[in-house]
C-alpha cells in the first residue's frame, strides 16, 4: 500500500496531484505557505491544452467542471507591429484544442474536488531534515513539524524542497514582463481594446514588446515586455507609479496609441514580474523518498506551458504512485524517466518562442510561427 503523500505546495500541480491520488484512495495532505485560497490573485488566463492540461484534468474526472469555465472566443490571436498595423488575426476555431480559461476559476475547482482537510495554510516551510531511509521531517514556521516517507515539492520557482535534489537555482533570463489591467475596457479603454480583439494580442519589436489578453467581463490583461538587464528594473520605483508608468512607457515612444494605452491608462499599478529560469535540462539523480513537479522542478519562461505542465506532472505522478504502491522508488523512477525528456523539450520550446517574440526578427517570426502552425494543423 502506498504511504501518505505529503505535498508542499497549493499550485495547480500539487493540487492535481492531490486529486488524483485522492481519486485512487491515496491519503494525501497538501502544505501550502498562503494564508487561505483567496489570499491572493491567482493570476490571469490560461490556455489549457488538449496533450497536457486538459488530459490532466480529465485523470481528476473534473473535465467537464473545466468545459464550463471556458471563454469563448478567447483563442483568438492577432500580431500587430508597433504602429498598429495588423499582421496576422486568427478567429478562435473553437476546436477547443487551447482554450481559455481564468486561472482563479480553474484552481477553484481543484479545491473543491478535495476534502477540506487535505489542505493545510498558513503553512510556511522552514526547514526539511533528511532522517534517512526516504523519510524528511518538515518543520514550518508555526512550529509545527509532521514527518513523511514521501514527499514531493510542487513549491514553484524558489522552491525549498528543490535542494534535496540539485544545486539549480534559477537565473534570471534577461527579460521581465511589466503586469497592467484595463478594465472595462469596451467603454472606458475603446482604442485599446479594439487592438486587443477578442483573445489574445502581440505587438513586439526586437527587445521589447506588448501582450495583451482579452478576459471575461471586458477586461484587458497586459505584460510590457523588455528585454534588459536586471539592474534596469531595480533602479525603478514601483511603488512610485506615476514615476514607473513614464519609465517604461518611454521605452516605447512612437508606438501607436492604441497600444501604449495598455502602459499609460493602465486601472491598476504597474507590477514587475522578473523572469527566472532553470537549465532547459534540469534532471537530478534518484532521491529516495522525495521528488519534485511544476516550476519547482522545470521553470522556464511562459510559452502557454507552465501551468499545463504542472497538472500533467502531477496527473502523470498520481498514476505512477497509484500503479506502483509497495514500491515507491520504482514510481518514483517511472515518474522521472518521463517528466525529463518532456520538459526538456518544451523548456527548449519555450526559449525559442521567446526569441520569436523579443528577438531580431520580431514580429515577423511570431507571424512565420503562428502561419506554419496553421498550415500544420488538419483539415
Amino acid at each position: 500500500m502506498a504511504p501518505p503523500v505529503t505535498i508542499v505546495g497549493a499550485g495547480l500541480g500539487g493540487l492535481t496531484l492531490a486529486r488524483v491520488l485522492h481519486l485512487h484512495g491515496i491519503p494525501v495532505t497538501v502544505y501550502e505557505a498562503e494564508v487561505s485560497a483567496m489570499a491572493r490573485t491567482q493570476g490571469g488566463m490560461l490556455d489549457i491544452h488538449d496533450d497536457s492540461g486538459q488530459l490532466a484534468l480529465k485523470a481528476a474526472g473534473l473535465f467537464e467542471q473545466f468545459r464550463a469555465l471556458i471563454h469563448e472566443g478567447g483563442q483568438a490571436s492577432r500580431v500587430l507591429d508597433q504602429h498598429g498595423k495588423v499582421l496576422l488575426d486568427e478567429a478562435d476555431n473553437g476546436t477547443g484544442g487551447r482554450p481559455e480559461v481564468r486561472r482563479g476559476a480553474l484552481r477553484r475547482i481543484l479545491l473543491d474536488s478535495l476534502p477540506p482537510e487535505t489542505i493545510r495554510w498558513d503553512k510556511k516551510l522552514a526547514r526539511i531534515v533528511a532522517r534517512g531511509s526516504g523519510r524528511h521531517e518538515l518543520t514550518f514556521a508555526d512550529g509545527l513539524s509532521v514527518s513523511t516517507e514521501l514527499l514531493v515539492g510542487a513549491d514553484g520557482a524558489w522552491s525549498k524542497v528543490r535542494p534535496l535534489l540539485s544545486d539549480a537555482t534559477p537565473n534570471y533570463a534577461g527579460t521581465s514582463f511589466i503586469e497592467t489591467y484595463l478594465h472595462d475596457a469596451d467603454a472606458r479603454h475603446r482604442a485599446a481594446a479594439e487592438a486587443v480583439g477578442g483573445g489574445a494580442l502581440f505587438a513586439h519589436a526586437p527587445g521589447k514588446g506588448i501582450f495583451a489578453h482579452r478576459e471575461p467581463d471586458s477586461a484587458l490583461h497586459a505584460y510590457i515586455a523588455l528585454s534588459r538587464p536586471a539592474e534596469w528594473f531595480t533602479a525603478i520605483d514601483f511603488t512610485d507609479v506615476a514615476t514607473a508608468t513614464a519609465r517604461i512607457a518611454a521605452e516605447f515612444a512612437g508606438w501607436a496609441p492604441a497600444l501604449t494605452a495598455l502602459i499609460t491608462d493602465a486601472d491598476t499599478p504597474p507590477v514587475l514580474r522578473m523572469l527566472h529560469t532553470l537549465p532547459n535540462d534540469h534532471r537530478w539523480a534518484r532521491g529516495r523518498g522525495v521528488t519534485l513537479l511544476g516550476d519547482a522542478a522545470h521553470l522556464m519562461p511562459p510559452a502557454g506551458d507552465g501551468a499545463n505542465l504542472a497538472m500533467l506532472d502531477g496527473a502523470e505522478l498520481s498514476k505512477a504512485i497509484a500503479a506502483h504502491p509497495d514500491d515507491i522508488e520504482a514510481a518514483l523512477a517511472t515518474y522521472e524517466a518521463a517528466l525529463f525528456p518532456r520538459s526538456q523539450a518544451a523548456a527548449i520550446g519555450a526559449h525559442e518562442i521567446l526569441e520569436l517574440c523579443l528577438g531580431e526578427r520580431a514580429p515577423f517570426g511570431l507571424v512565420d510561427f503562428f502561419t506554419g502552425m496553421r498550415e500544420r494543423m488538419p483539415e
